[in-house]
This record gives structure tokens, C-alpha cells and sequence, in this order.
């Protein structure tokens, strides 16, 4: 297992290609619980900070496609360093001016979600020009979830040393600092100068013109809304509990599985179509979610909580094999961006799905919405099973360097099937 992760680690490039977009896409994974900190120092309310933080998410959702199809019309570097400056700038500034007045305080947080890089979909770009090898690529594509899962451990780690150390607003500062760091390293890379989209169709809607990316949007938005619907139910259960440490430890659990689960899904190689995998995958992760509405007592819904996250990374990393798949050519960055807003989204409207449930039926019913969502998920994808496949009759199959420079054989749209 960690031959095979060491071996794509040792690829020039690639450690610093990992490293830099982890840690330029810090102040994102820590943005809401910094806000929120920092609105709450300065003697902001609750619904303030909330209303905050839904700002820059809205706002982050909004960027990500828009800024991830100019990265694929004009390159990285013109496009991921300028937006890291304009989206640091933007959080800057609202740690200098407060709360008060209010306008402001909505505009820069607002700007500094909507810019933030799309190094997310930038990195799974480059992975094939770096790797080379298609089962090296699906192999970072796992790696890459577990490295996602392993920041978002340390990042609220990093958030309250700093706070205990210096302060929030010295918190916000130095995140959005560290995270312009991360970005300038990826985008003076050889790799990142030299990468360009391949020739793309104008067409207004972009990536999304696809079906079969449409499909893997639509299910993987009930992944977002399962995930965010257990952060409420695991808070409802942990009150009266033990409070705090149970549901950090419940957290932990699911992060714990989520790096397992993804660890082990990487570490082989993996036969038959992938979009039947990805139905098995998505199976297997809302029955996991199905024993949580046991709700045991701590320990016990803590080893739980490890078995729901276990297939969590398995499934984003074969999704992300799809999203090169079904990308239209010249989207690939966009299309990625859009999995990740996607992905976002499900998980704000499970957080805000999940509080009235709790609140009308406690942790039990709670726990009922990621098994649902889950369910909902996997039917998707089996509804859609012609959509969501391979094209085969009327496909026109290009042997070239497209999205991916592997120069593998994939299927292209007709002139005629294109939007």
C-alpha cells in the first residue's frame, strides 16, 4: 500500500503539487469556523456570524465553476495567484474593518469566497500530465481525498492555536498569508506554467452540457446532503452525552473511516467499469449511514461513526476518474469546480434540512436523513444507467492528448450530439 503512494510521491512534482494546493486551499477549509471566531470576538452575534459565514459559502459555491472555466481558457498561473490575492485581500480587510458597519463586512467576506482558487479542480487537472500512467492518476485521485481529509483535521487545530496564540483577527491573517503561499507554490510550478486546456466548443453552459456529468452532480449532491445532515444529528446526540468531546470524537470517527477507507481504495488497482463501481460504492456508503440511527452510546456510535466514513473517500475518488471522463473537452477544470460546488452545496442544504428534523423528532430521526439521502443518491445513478455510461453508438473515438495527456482511447461527442 505504501509503494504505491511513495511512487507517486517521488514523481517530480508532485509532492510540491500536493503540498502547495493543500495548503494554498487552507483558508477555505477553515473559513467558516474562522469567521465565526472572529465575529464572535469582536462581540457579533450568533445569526451574525451564521449569515456570515452562508455568505462567503454562497459566495465560494458561485466562484469555484466560474473561476475553474477561466482557468481552463487561460491557464493557471493568470488565474489561480490573481484570485489567491484578491480573495486574501478580501478576508484581510474584513478582519481590519469588523463587524461594523455591516455592508462591508458582507462585501469583503463575499469577495473572498467568490475568489477563492479553484486549486481543487486546478490539481486533479494536472495529475495526468505529471503521472502519466492512468493507475497512477486514479491512485492520486484517492490520495488526494485522504490528504482532504487529513487537512481537515489540522485546519481547526491550526485555527485555535492561532486564535490562543495571537488572536482571531491575527487568525484570518495568517491563514489567507499561508494560503497565498500554497498557491504561488503550484502556480510557478513547471507543471501548472505549462498546462493548457484542450481546445474547447463555445458554448454558454460549459461543462455542464455533459449528461453524464449532470448525473454525477445530481448524485453527489445527496452525498453533500448526507454529510451535512450528520454534523446536526451528531450534535442533537452528543448533548447530554458528554457535549463537545462526544461530537468531536464523533467527527474524528467519520474522518478517521474517510481516511482508511480512502487509503485502502487507493493502494490498488481496480478492473471493470468505473461507473458500476461508483454505483457499489455509493451502496455501500448509505448502508453504513443506515446503523447510526442506533445511537448507542458513545463509544459504540463512535466506532459507528468510523464505519459511515469509511466509503466516503472511495466514492469522491472514483468520482473524480468520472469527472475527467465525462468532461467535455476543454472543461476539465470547470467541470471538477462544479463537483466541488455541487458537493458544497448538498452539504448546506443537509445541515439546514437536518435542524428541523432534529429538533421535531431528536439525534434518531437526524440520523434518518444521510441513510435517506444516501438512498436517493444510489437511485439516481441506477436510474440514469443509460445516461451514465460509457458512450458508445454515435461516439467518435479520438486516440489524442485531450483532457488527458495519457493519450488514452476515451469517447468524445459527435459534432452532432454537441449541444
Amino acid at each position: 500500500m505504501a509503494v504505491g503512494y511513495l511512487e507517486i510521491l517521488r514523481t517530480r512534482h508532485a509532492a510540491r503539487l500536493l503540498a502547495g494546493t493543500l495548503v494554498g486551499r487552507l483558508p477555505n477549509i477553515t473559513g467558516a469556523m474562522a469567521v465565526m471566531l472572529f465575529v464572535r470576538a469582536e462581540g457579533g452575534s450568533y445569526s451574525l456570524a451564521g449569515a456570515l459565514v452562508a455568505v462567503y459559502g454562497v459566495a465560494n459555491a458561485v466562484g469555484q465553476p466560474v473561476l475553474g472555466r477561466l482557468v481552463d481558457l487561460h491557464g493557471q498561473p493568470r488565474v489561480q495567484l490573481p484570485a489567491a490575492l484578491v480573495s486574501a485581500l478580501g478576508m484581510t480587510a474584513f478582519a481590519f474593518t469588523g463587524v461594523e458597519p455591516l455592508v462591508p463586512a458582507y462585501v469583503f467576506v463575499a469577495v473572498a469566497g467568490f475568489f477563492t482558487p479553484p486549486l481543487e479542480g486546478g490539481l486533479r487537472a494536472l495529475w495526468p500530465s505529471v503521472l502519466r500512467k492512468e493507475d497512477q492518476v486514479h491512485r492520486a485521485y484517492a490520495m488526494d481525498a485522504v490528504a482532504q481529509e487529513v487537512m481537515f483535521t489540522a485546519g481547526p487545530v491550526l485555527v485555535t492555536l492561532s486564535v490562543s496564540l495571537w488572536s482571531a483577527r491575527a487568525a484570518l491573517v495568517l491563514l489567507n498569508v499561508i494560503g497565498v503561499l500554497g498557491a504561488l507554490s503550484v502556480v510557478v510550478s513547471v507543471p501548472s506554467r505549462a498546462w493548457r486546456s484542450a481546445p474547447r466548443e463555445a458554448h454558454w453552459l460549459g461543462a455542464l452540457r455533459s449528461p453524464g456529468l449532470l448525473v454525477m452532480l445530481s448524485a453527489f449532491l445527496f452525498v453533500g446532503i448526507a454529510l451535512g445532515s450528520i454534523t446536526v444529528a451528531a450534535v442533537s446526540y452528543a448533548d447530554g452525552r458528554g457535549g463537545d468531546a462526544v461530537y468531536g470524537w464523533l467527527m474524528a470517527g467519520l474522518g478517521l473511516g474517510a481516511l482508511v477507507g480512502g487509503t485502502v481504495y487507493g493502494a490498488r488497482q481496480w478492473s471493470g467499469a468505473p461507473e458500476r463501481r461508483l454505483r457499489v460504492l455509493v451502496a455501500l456508503l448509505a448502508v453504513c449511514y443506515l446503523p447510526l440511527m442506533l445511537v448507542p452510546g458513545p463509544v459504540a456510535m463512535t466506532a459507528l461513526a468510523v464505519l459511515a466514513g469509511v466509503f466516503l473517500a472511495p466514492c469522491i475518488a472514483c468520482a473524480f476518474v468520472l469527472v475527467d471522463r465525462y468532461a467535455p473537452r476543454g472543461t476539465v477544470t470547470e467541470a471538477f469546480s462544479w463537483l466541488v460546488t455541487t458537493f458544497t452545496v448538498g452539504m448546506s442544504v443537509g445541515t439546514g434540512l437536518a435542524g428541523p428534523v432534529v429538533e421535531a423528532g431528536g439525534a434518531v430521526w437526524g440520523f434518518v436523513v444521510p441513510g435517506a439521502a444516501g438512498g436517493v443518491a444510489l437511485l439516481v445513478l441506477l436510474v440514469t444507467g443509460r445516461v451514465f455510461a460509457v458512450p458508445r453508438g454515435g461516439a467518435v473515438v479520438v486516440v489524442a492528448a485531450e483532457n488527458d495527456p495519457n493519450r488514452a482511447v476515451e469517447p468524445r461527442f459527435s459534432s452532432g450530439d454537441r449541444a
